[in-house]
Parts: C-alpha cells; structure tokens; sequence
C-alpha cells in the first residue's frame, strides 16, 4: 500500500553483505545463506534484486573487505548501488532504480542492523515505500566494547519495533526468510 505512485512492484534490496561488514557478525554463515536463498528465489520469481555497497575511508572501494562476500554473486544485469551514506538512498541512484522498476515495497535483508539497515529502513519509509525487514536475513558485529547491547539483542529489538512501525499509507513489519512472500504486503 505504498504512497508512491504507479509503483505497484517488490524488490529484494540486499545491504552491504561485503567481506569486511559481516567478517566478524553475528552468526554470519546464517544470515548470507537466508539471503542467499532469497535471492534464487527473487530471481526464480523475477523480482528485481538490488545490491547496496558501501565504501568510506575503513572500507576502500575495489578492496577485499569492499568486495560482495563470495557465497552471494549479483547477476550482472542486476543494479548495484554505491553508498557512501548509512542510509543507501543518500547521495545514491537507488531512487532512480526502484522508481525505473517500478518498485514501490521493499524486502530487506542484510548489515550492519544498528546502522545500514536501520537508516535505509527509515529512510525508505519516510520516502513513502513499504519496508519488510526479514527477521532472519541481517545481522551486525559485536559494538560492545563502545557501550552497544550485545549483536543478538541488537538484532531481537531491530526486529521487535520494526514489527510495530506505522504511517499514513505505508505498511512495515518484519517476517522470517521462509515466509517471505514477494508477491503481497507481508
């Protein structure tokens, strides 16, 4: 039930799964191979798949840790969206490709949980889409040594108030990999 007009679509919008964001996360092997079956079954279904990668100055462009993890390839026709920002829809295309998709509702999944994917969430929200966060599919590393709660309690309260996230015309919620459903609100 977006607020975007003729934008009836779902995509897939896979965060920052590179070497060096999810090296040392929260049961890592996990959380790629949940998003890795989603996106087989995005591709099976024909939802368009969009990649966000994130470089800064701790996260060189072209190096290893910059690199999509090995167990997720993009389809070259696949977008893949450079960020430099949390919220991958600042200073980025992904609103010119979700808008030349068609794309109105977003699936998200992937890193870091506390920063990435909460800014995108928020960000996509407010811009008037429809963000479902699979419950299973993002993960983030251990903050705790800067005073963060543990990666797992991170992730159960991302979960919990994303579950009850409201607006006007939106819908929001979270659901686990296997329930996912590209094909309606969920």
């Amino acid at each position: 039930m977006t607020t975007l007009e003729n934008r009836p679509n779902t995509a897939l919008l896979v965060i920052d799964v590179q070497n060096g964001v999810v090296e040392g996360a929260h049961e890592r092997d996990v959380v790629v191979a949940n998003i890795g079956g989603l996106v087989e079954r995005a591709r099976r279904e024909r939802v368009p798949v969009v990649w966000v990668q994130h470089s800064d100055e701790d996260l060189a462009r072209g190096s290893d840790g910059w690199r999509i993890v090995p167990e997720l390839v993009p389809d070259g026709a696949e977008p893949l969206v450079e960020k430099g920002y949390g919220d991958a829809f600042e200073d980025t295309t992904l609103e010119s490709v979700l808008s030349g998709l068609g794309v109105g509702r977003l699936v998200v999944v992937g890193a870091q949980t506390d920063q990435c994917v909460r800014s995108t969430l928020h960000g996509a929200f407010a811009r008037g889409y429809d963000a479902t966060l699979v419950s299973d599919a993002h993960t983030t590393e251990d903050q705790t040594e800067w005073g963060a709660p543990s990666p797992d309690l991170v992730i159960t309260h991302t979960n919990l108030y994303w579950t009850y996230q409201t607006a006007p015309g939106r819908t929001a919620g979270t659901v686990e990999t296997k329930d996912v459903d590209f094909g309606r609100e969920s």
